[in-house]
């Protein structure tokens, strides 16, 4: 039997949950039991296989809570809405993000985001990105304690994206991402022989730049974007091949812009997120705690419904598959309320980017999940600096209901304006 030797027993911890196939960082909270009736009832949370997908990777965007759908464009627009690169007044741009990660615990840990763009012509872009994940080293061990060999599970995404002008203010994108994770160097577990994942999806995507108005003495201007972004096969990690969804996610939000004088420029957005996944359903409990099961050694369904269905199924039937026995609800109410548990799995972020005389930029934002549905709420700030061919972005993560893995983590960007350097060595 393998097992794990560690030199710390908190990344011992770490790379159990990596042979589990890491089930899902976001979800910090266990499932909640609540009473129903005469049953005790979970609130399941939603979970996925790499959730490293949908982590902000970019400084820019995490310094505003994690809104980025519906902001002006830069060079990591493909993470958020890849239909802003039409938009961008830069023609060619590059960027590079480095992200530590659970670095309180462990020192290895992180994530690279490498991506960039170009403008083909005013109607046509292209663009690539690479989001690596390091989940640090780990020792494999045999019974006796001896040293097998050493291993690094890892996780990579590659995009290649197209957006098109679609009117003289809208545009649409695609996008085509290959997903490899490798988290246990082939263990066997419980009899199954454990393989890399690998999947392949797509991102559909919208923007709108809207017509500069005045409010005021001030020109302001609107801002839409839409992205469904990781719609994709299922992955499987073992020989018994037990398939889990990617997390295909809906984000759509609006931004509004105020240049408050020559020199000053104020960005507002609010982003809105749902997991297009099925909810897990809520297992029926007796009076004693002890779930339920059929004839057929099933365990049997009391809320919800069965999330052993399609891909192209979950992306419409997730708006309306959940338990909903959500709290705060009487303790004694047995009706379920689906579109109260929906509203709860949607999640929110705010953000507001100052920049002044477009050189250099102060950020805040706040993003917010439903206590019963992951629990992450947090603040963060950011700074940027923009000179003539690059700038220089930092983001920080305040915690405010729960421990987070970047939290006390800085978080830093580098973009280059690959046009602009050529004109200045011309």
């Amino acid at each position: 039997m393998l097992k794990f030797l560690k030199m710390k027993l908190k990344k011992l911890l770490l790379s159990i949950a990596g042979l589990l196939a890491f089930a899902m960082i976001f979800a910090q909270t266990p499932d909640i039991d609540i009473i129903r009736g005469n049953y005790t009832q979970n609130v399941p949370i939603i979970t996925t296989s790499v959730p490293f997908l949908i982590i902000a990777p970019d400084s820019r965007a995490a310094g505003m809570g994690d809104a980025g759908v519906a902001t002006t464009p830069d060079a990591n627009s493909g993470h958020w809405n890849p239909a802003k690169y039409i938009f961008s007044d830069k023609e060619l741009g590059v960027a590079i993000s480095y992200t530590p990660w659970l670095r309180r615990l462990v020192p290895d840990m992180n994530i690279a985001y490498v991506s960039g763009y170009k403008q083909l012509d005013k109607e046509n872009a292209i663009a690539a990105s690479l989001l690596y994940f390091s989940l640090g080293s780990i020792t494999f061990t045999d019974i006796t304690g001896g040293t097998i060999r050493d291993f690094t599970p890892h996780e990579f995404a590659v995009d290649f994206s197209y957006s098109r002008l679609l009117g003289n203010n809208f545009s649409g994108a695609v996008s085509l991402r290959y997903i490899y994770s490798n988290l246990s160097g082939g263990v066997t577990n419980s009899g199954a022989e454990a393989h890399p994942g690998n999947s392949v999806a797509a991102d559909v995507a919208f923007y709108y730049k809207g017509k500069d108005f005045k409010v005021g003495d001030m020109k302001s201007r609107m801002m839409w974007g839409l992205n469904i972004s990781n719609i994709g096969n299922k992955i499987s990690y073992t020989s018994n091949e037990q398939r889990n969804f990617i997390p295909t996610n809906f984000r759509t939000g609006i931004g509004y812009m105020m240049e408050l004088n020559e020199y000053n420029t104020l960005l507002l957005t609010v982003d809105m997120n749902k997991l297009l996944v099925p909810s897990p359903p809520s297992y029926l409990k007796d009076s004693l705690n002890q779930y339920v099961y059929d004839d057929n050694g099933n365990q049997i369904i009391a809320y919800g419904k069965n999330p052993d269905i399609s891909v192209p199924a979950a992306l419409f039937s997730s708006w309306s598959d959940a338990a909903g026995i959500v709290e705060p609800f009487r303790r004694d109410e047995t009706t379920p309320n689906v579109l109260k548990e929906e509203i709860a799995e949607i999640m929110w972020s705010i953000g507001v980017e100052y920049w002044y005389n477009k050189q250099f930029a102060l950020r805040t934002g706040y993003f917010h999940e439903h206590q019963y549905k992951g629990n992450r709420k947090y603040f963060t700030i950011g700074a940027g600096l923009k000179l003539n061919v690059f700038g220089l972005d930092f983001a920080y993560l305040i915690p405010t209901a729960q421990q987070h893995p970047l939290q006390n983590t800085l978080r830093f960007t580098l973009t280059f304006d690959i046009a602009g350097l050529a004109d200045e060595s011309n």
